[in-house]
Formats: structure tokens, C-alpha cells, sequence
């Protein structure tokens, strides 16, 4: 059985959370503390540290650059799930990377201004001081009091996904692709603490989240079941 190894409001394990959620594959969740990726890294042989991870039997599969998407990649050539077709390669690439970089430059920062109720308490000290390290002194304060400015960014960020939307119920056809569900993780990342909604004039990316929420996808096949 394949085992996830998550952080669970991380934009990237919510990714290829739903992707096995969505196409009813069975497996395990393993989660572990954000600051204590010692698991990680003794799975991979001290070869990675961040999450997600996935196991599948003696295999552990683990991202190997920013872009590479060989967990999505790995699942969706095992079980033929039809995210990744060929004549969309280029376009789904270009738009992996601005959901990964544009909008999760917002997400992430609103999010971690819910940080107190999201990590659990025993692990808060560690994350504040990654956060620390990593973004400077105070800077979970500091978004607290910028979060109406990253609501607009995030706002602005999200027209073209919305423009998107005109004229199909998802990014780029009428099935979801791997860009759906990479949108669905960062915004599932934003959205975590139930604190947050997506912006009211965003009403057809609304619709697709709800619709996304729910969706069903089976091997040889990219349509929407509908039950």
C-alpha cells in the first residue's frame, strides 16, 4: 500500500493528497512534525528532507527539483489516470510554476498568520523558529499585519485562473488536469484553517473549488464521474 508522508496544510502534500483521494486509490497518511523531518530523511537516505514523500512497497519517491513532479508523474503512470497529456505539457508546466511561485507566494503567508491553531502545540516552537531562520525575526507578525495587503495580492493573482474559467469547468478542458489539482493544494493551503474564503469576485473559481472538492477520476479515463 502506498503511504503518504505529510505535513497536512502543506500546499504540496494537499496536491497529491487529493490526487489519491480523487482517484479512490488506497493508502496510508503518515504525518509528521513540520520541524522534525528525521523520518524524511532517513527514508531517502539522507538524500531529501521536505515533504511530501511517497513509499510504495520498497520505492520512495521524493522530488528531485522545484519542477520535477515525479510524485504526481509516478501516480498518474501507475494507475493511467490522465493528468499529465502530452499535447499539454508545455502549457501545464508554465502554469505549475505561477501556481508554485505567484500564488503560493501569498498563500503560504496568510496561512501562517493561522499558525497558532494549525500546528500543533508540541511542534510551535520548532516552527517558529524555522520560520525565523528562514524569513526573519517576527515575520509571522508581520504578515498578521500585512494580511489585507496579501488578500489583494492573492486576489490579483487569481484573475488569470478565474479568466481561465469563461468557458470550461476546469483550467484547461472539460477534465481536471495535473494543473488543477496543484491550483486545488496551494488554495487548500490558504484556505486550511477555515478562517479564510476565496475572494468574492472570483465566483468561477468558486465554482471550480467546489467542483474539485468532490471530483472523481478513474484510469483510462479524464471525465468527471458524477454520482
Amino acid at each position: 500500500m502506498i503511504t503518504l508522508l505529510q505535513v497536512p496544510y502543506s500546499p504540496y502534500c494537499i496536491v497529491q493528497r487529493h490526487i489519491l483521494e480523487s482517484a479512490g486509490i488506497r493508502f496510508r497518511i503518515l504525518n509528521i512534525p513540520n520541524g522534525d523531518r528525521s523520518l524524511v530523511w532517513r527514508l531517502t537516505k539522507e538524500r531529501y528532507y521536505q515533504v511530501p514523500i511517497l513509499r510504495d512497497g520498497k520505492s520512495v519517491l521524493f522530488e528531485t527539483d522545484d519542477n520535477s513532479q515525479i510524485l504526481a508523474k509516478y501516480l498518474d503512470d501507475k494507475f493511467q489516470l490522465g493528468l499529465f497529456p502530452p499535447e499539454k505539457d508545455g502549457l501545464q508546466a508554465i502554469l505549475w510554476r505561477y501556481f508554485e511561485n505567484d500564488i503560493e507566494s501569498f498563500t503560504f503567508k496568510i496561512n501562517d498568520t493561522n499558525w497558532r491553531q494549525n500546528v500543533p502545540k508540541s511542534d510551535q516552537l520548532r516552527f517558529l523558529r524555522h520560520k525565523e531562520r528562514k524569513f526573519g525575526r517576527g515575520c509571522l507578525d508581520l504578515w498578521a499585519e500585512e494580511r489585507p495587503a496579501l488578500i489583494e495580492g492573492l486576489t490579483q493573482a487569481l484573475v488569470p485562473c478565474e479568466q481561465m474559467l469563461v468557458s470550461s469547468p476546469y483550467l484547461l478542458g472539460k477534465a481536471p488536469l495535473f494543473v488543477d489539482f496543484d491550483l486545488f493544494g496551494m488554495l487548500g493551503n490558504f484556505l486550511y484553517s477555515g478562517q479564510e474564503k476565496i475572494p468574492a469576485a472570483h465566483t468561477r473559481l468558486a465554482a471550480w473549488h467546489a467542483r474539485m472538492s468532490s471530483v472523481k477520476i478513474t484510469a483510462t479515463k479524464r471525465e468527471k464521474l458524477r454520482s
